[in-house]
């Protein structure tokens, strides 16, 4: 890792932190970067118009206790790396062969987004229990690597 990519994952890191996401351990921070360029961030949170898990005081997954890495669905936030890619999308930014920077692995509905939007390379700082967004990254051969700061 370099410079820039330290660069880059603290301010995802940052950008997480607008998270509304109840658990504040669920606070993810995406960056889109193409030529030492943010293109795009996210951060994970409820849709336009949709209360968010904070404004309503619960985490509607914790309340149902569903397990961290399954039935994405049902929640109501939107990740923090689609919001990225959607904030892309709205302002007119192509994102083929960008990097994207984020604080989580990405679960497997990111990876086949990411995957399909033409992102060549993912750097995430903590782990996900989804091995098959592994999967999908490798067969489909975008670059997944783990960030490690260095001492």
């Amino acid at each position: 890792m370099d410079k820039w990519d330290k660069r880059f994952m603290d301010m995802a890191v940052r950008i997480g932190d607008w998270s509304s996401c109840y658990q504040q351990n669920r606070h993810v921070g995406a960056i889109i970067v193409k030529n030492k360029r943010v293109i795009a961030t996210g951060y994970n949170g409820a849709p336009q118009g949709i209360k968010s898990c904070m404004e309503k005081g619960e985490c509607l997954r914790k309340k149902l206790g569903i397990e961290s890495g399954t039935r994405h669905e049902i929640c109501y936030a939107v990740h923090a790396e689609q919001n990225a890619i959607i904030q892309a999308a709205r302002v007119g930014c192509s994102v083929e062969g960008c990097t994207l920077y984020c604080t989580h692995q990405p679960c497997v509905i990111c990876a086949k987004i990411i995957i399909n939007s033409g992102i060549e390379r993912v750097v995430y700082k903590e782990g996900y229990p989804d091995d098959f967004s592994l999967t999908l990254f490798e067969e489909a051969g975008v670059r997944l690597e783990k960030y490690v700061e260095e001492e």
